[in-house]
Order: C-alpha cells, then sequence, then structure tokens
C-alpha cells in the first residue's frame, strides 16, 4: 500500500541518512519511477525532504526532522517475538539482554499488540538443529563474537580436517552465521586481508587470544552474500561428478535434499518402468555414492557411470555373499541357493544366449539400457 511504503521511506531516510532514488527501489522492491511520485508525495505533505543532484546525491530529510510514525502494527509485534531466538542469543552471551528486551517491548505495546505477542511465543518455537545433530559445546563463542562487533585481529588455535590438523591463524573477523545449529566465523587472514575471507566452525577452535589491533571488514562486504556464494562453491567442490538413476516413487521420497533437488530439476518419467523417474544425481565420490545408493535397496538402480555401477555390484554381491546360508553339505555339487539377492541380481551382467549375438531382454521384456562402455565417467575422484 502507498501509505505504508511511504512511512518506510520516511524511517528509511531518518535511519540510513542520505538515499538515492535507486536504493531506495530497492529496498521497497517497486521501480524508481515509484520512488519518484512517492518523494513528490511526501514533499506535498510537508516533509521536510531534499533531492540533491550529482554523483553522491540522493534524498535526505532536514537535520533534526524526526518522524513519530513508529507504531508496530501486529504482524510486526508478532514478528519481533518470533525472532527472538532464546538458544543462540544465551551461546552469543546475549540471552539475559534478549529477555529484558522483550519484557521492555511488552510492556510498550498496547493491550491487543501485547496479547497478540504472548499467543505468537506461546505457540511457535524454533528449534534449528536436525534430529541427529549433537549439542557440540562452543566454548569461545562469547570471545569470538566480542571479537566481531568490537572488530579485533584474532590468534586462534584451529582444528583441520586435513593434516596438519591443529594450526595456528591469526584472523580478521568478518561476520557469525549459524547454520543448522553450528556457528561459522567468516574471516580473512590478518596477514593478508586482501585474500577472500574464510570459513571456520568454531567449536573446532582449541584456543583463542583476543589482541588489541584493530580490523573491519572491507568496504561493501555483504556477509549473507557472502554466505551464499561460499554454500555454492562449497557444492561445486564437494559434487565431483555425476551418476545416472532411475527411481521407484518410493525412492525419490527417500532421497537426501540435494539428490532431491536435482530430481525436481531434471527428473522424466523412466521410459522402461512405468512409475519410475529417472534423473541425473550429484555425486561426491564413487565410496559416498556407493553407501548413499545402496541405502535406497531396490528402490533405485544407477545406469551410469559403467565404474559405478560395476563398484555397487561388487559390493553387493560381496555382501549378499555374506549373508548367504551356510551350505548343508559341503560334498554337494550344488551349493543351496542363498538368501535373497535382488540389488545383486539387479546389478549383475546380463547373460548372452550363445545362440543369438543379442543380449537376453531383461526383467521386464525389455533390452538391457545400461551405459555405453565408451563413456567417461569422470570426473568420479
Amino acid at each position: 500500500m502507498k501509505s505504508s511504503r511511504l512511512v518506510t521511506i520516511l524511517l528509511l531516510l531518518q535511519t540510513r541518512g542520505r538515499m538515492t532514488a535507486a536504493e531506495l527501489a530497492r529496498e521497497l522492491e517497486v521501480s524508481v519511477r515509484t520512488v519518484y511520485r512517492d518523494v513528490e508525495a511526501l514533499a506535498a505533505a510537508g516533509v521536510p525532504l531534499y533531492g540533491d543532484a550529482g554523483h553522491r546525491g540522493g534524498y535526505r530529510l532536514l537535520d533534526g526532522y524526526r518522524t513519530r510514525l513508529t507504531g508496530l502494527s501486529s504482524t510486526e509485534a508478532e514478528a519481533l517475538f518470533l525472532s527472538g531466538i532464546p538458544g543462540p542469543a544465551a551461546e552469543l552471551g546475549l540471552g539475559q539482554a534478549l529477555s529484558a528486551a522483550q519484557l521492555k517491548l511488552r510492556a510498550a505495546l498496547p493491550p491487543e499488540l501485547r496479547a497478540q505477542a504472548d499467543r505468537m511465543r506461546d505457540r511457535f518455537h524454533l528449534d534449528a538443529p536436525g534430529w541427529y545433530a549433537r549439542n557440540t559445546a562452543v566454548p569461545f563463542l562469547p570471545r569470538v563474537a566480542d571479537a566481531v562487533w568490537r572488530g579485533r585481529v584474532l590468534e586462534v588455535r584451529y582444528r583441520r580436517w586435513r593434516e596438519p590438523t591443529d594450526v595456528e591463524r591469526r584472523l580478521r573477523p568478518y561476520g557469525l552465521v549459524l547454520k543448522a545449529g553450528r556457528w561459522y566465523l567468516v574471516a580473512a587472514p590478518a596477514a593478508d586481508p586482501e585474500q577472500p575471507p574464510r570459513t571456520y566452525r568454531v567449536d573446532q577452535v582449541l584456543g583463542l587470544a583476543v589482541t588489541d589491533e584493530e580490523c573491519a571488514p572491507p568496504p561493501g562486504f555483504d556477509l549473507a552474500a557472502h554466505w551464499e556464494r561460499a554454500q555454492e562453491d562449497f557444492r561445486t567442490r564437494l559434487y565431483r561428478g555425476q551418476a545416472e538413476v532411475r527411481l521407484s516413487p518410493r525412492g525419490v521420497t527417500r532421497l537426501n535434499a540435494d539428490d532431491a533437488a536435482a530430481v525436481a530439476a531434471g527428473g522424466v518419467p523412466d521410459p522402461e518402468r512405468r512409475g519410475w523417474t529417472r534423473a541425473v544425481l550429484p555425486v561426491e565420490s564413487p565410496e559416498h555414492a556407493v553407501a548413499v545408493y545402496l541405502a535406497l535397496g531396490t528402490d533405485i538402480e544407477v545406469l551410469g557411470p559403467p565404474e559405478l555401477r560395476t563398484l555397487i555390484a561388487d559390493t553387493a554381491t560381496a555382501v549378499a555373499e555374506r549373508y548367504a546360508p551356510r551350505r548343508a553339505d559341503p560334498r554337494t555339487t550344488h551349493p543351496e541357493p542363498g538368501a535373497d539377492a535382488a540389488v545383486a541380481e539387479r546389478y549383475a551382467p546380463r547373460r548372452a544366449d550363445p545362440r543369438t549375438t543379442h543380449p537376453e531382454p531383461g526383467a521386464d521384456g525389455r533390452p538391457d539400457a545400461s551405459i555405453p562402455a565408451g563413456q567417461d565417467c569422470s570426473p568420479l575422484l
């Protein structure tokens, strides 16, 4: 609504100072032309708002002007109480401050808004970590957070996954991120702040010293935008290959988030099995893919690359042999049949008919649709 947009422009200029029409348009998610019309409406209403031309120009309010249009709507009051997450605030050492702020906010609200805010707090609870995540102690988090607030260089002893595992680093902290219940520090090397910032798990900090050396993020650094780019880069480096698969309807529902996204983006109906889906899934490594795909049992079949299909077949055969019943008579020529080895049979090579050069049809009466043997499966490292 236009009235709400006008109030937002006033509050933005009051809190941020000078802003260009383009900046206001991005904040309001409207066109620049709409911002021009809104500014004209504010000026016509007597708001002391001025526009400066030029490269460093923009709109600003007359010095000292303050609007009193700061009342909260019911949904805004509910959102404020919902955003007060007690767990992370307590980890940062701000638990008592958050409680005090909520108490003051609640006391300042009119009775009807107070009741709605209390109902939001009573009926919604956020538990960010996953079901099987352990509550890992983060003893250095308050001190790391303090260094981030005050802009101080950190000297840390850090444990990483590769050798040498324990290293010492001097870091310029740029920000903290809470992801799936874990805290991450975004920081650049203190010796060379021109290098791109890296990500450190705060629970892997073994020792910490906060120095008196001041630091600040580079101009224009956006923590949220950097985190999005870092996640995309991580996925790119993590998934080094691809696998073509067919999935049953139940198999699609059992996929992890990344594989499910790949199926949603590029999955097509399988031409050989009614109701099944054919898709290309990202692969971290052959060994990891074997563990993930065997967990889906007969709800998935890997069609390529051939090397991955062979690795799964060998693994499934070894598992079936390990759990096969013991032979009753070691002198017998024909061993007793083992337990059901459906997965091993699915990946077993098709038998050739000596009377014909054509391969035998598959279990569903159609020729086997395997990937050509010459297909390159790289980069499955």
